[in-house]
């Protein structure tokens, strides 16, 4: 496992927060594995909620898309369903979210207007940052994977994707900012999965459109990478740089 630790939480007598996990980024294989079609389970998702209860992922053979959300994980293919059983995961990013301070973003025409609203709550573009907004969207355009071969690079999985249009719909964004310095082990800037209120409805986001939105936005200044330790992962050319594709691919 390799682990990056950056500044401890320390409160105001010097003293550090009992919580560390609570500003740790936890992540299993990298986005450059991923576009290169290393799709097969290597940690099981038990492993994956001791670090956390929010985050997003995928499935073995890129069977569709992960949400967590109060610990429990959901995958979106055409439905979506509750997993509760113990799998094993290819590729995921969970945290402990524990947000202050919530604020509102009025007017949403895009998603464009999500990420201005959130960029003035980012005080640094090298740190980590876990976001979550709640609301009634007025629409929802999102996509979900389904399985492809082993090896079927992303690019390739991503032109038979899915696609999803929901309207006046209640729900949850979860996801993360990623720095773009990070893009051989993340996916840089806004990545973000929709769960419907009733869990009947998901995917990977697209665009939106809202009239108010509650959102809540996290630094996490501790990275913790745990990088599989057989499979196709060892053997996998990925020495190239992956930001080209995960671009075309969000």
């Amino acid at each position: 496992m390799m682990t990056t630790k950056a500044t401890r939480v320390i409160d105001y007598i010097g003293q550090p927060i009992a919580d560390e996990g609570v500003n740790t980024l936890y992540q299993i294989s990298t986005s450059s594995a991923l576009v290169e079609g290393v799709y097969s389970g290597s940690i099981p998702s038990s492993v994956l909620l001791e670090h956390g209860d929010f985050g997003l992922g995928t499935f073995e053979d890129l069977d569709g898309e992960m949400v967590i959300l109060d610990g429990q994980i959901y995958q979106v293919t055409d439905k979506v369903q509750h997993r509760m059983d113990d799998f094993l995961v290819p590729f995921a990013s969970i945290t402990h979210f524990r947000a202050k301070s919530p604020f509102e973003i009025d007017n949403v025409a895009c998603l464009k207007d999500i990420e201005l609203a959130c960029d003035q709550q980012r005080i640094s573009d090298n740190l980590f940052y876990a976001l979550r907004l709640d609301g009634i969207f007025e629409t929802i355009h999102a996509r979900a994977v389904h399985i492809v071969p082993q090896n079927t690079r992303l690019l390739d999985a991503a032109k038979t994707q899915l696609e999803f249009h929901f309207e006046n719909i209640e729900g949850t964004l979860v996801g993360f900012w990623s720095p773009r310095y990070s893009s051989s082990f993340s996916v840089p800037g806004y990545h973000l999965h929709f769960i419907s209120k009733d869990r009947t409805k998901g995917g990977h986001l697209l665009d939106c459109s809202a009239r108010k939105l509650k959102a809540r936005v996290q630094v996490l200044s501790e990275y913790d990478i745990r990088l599989p330790d057989s499979g196709p992962f060892l053997t996998t050319n990925l020495s190239k740089d992956p930001a080209s594709d995960l671009a075309k691919t969000e």
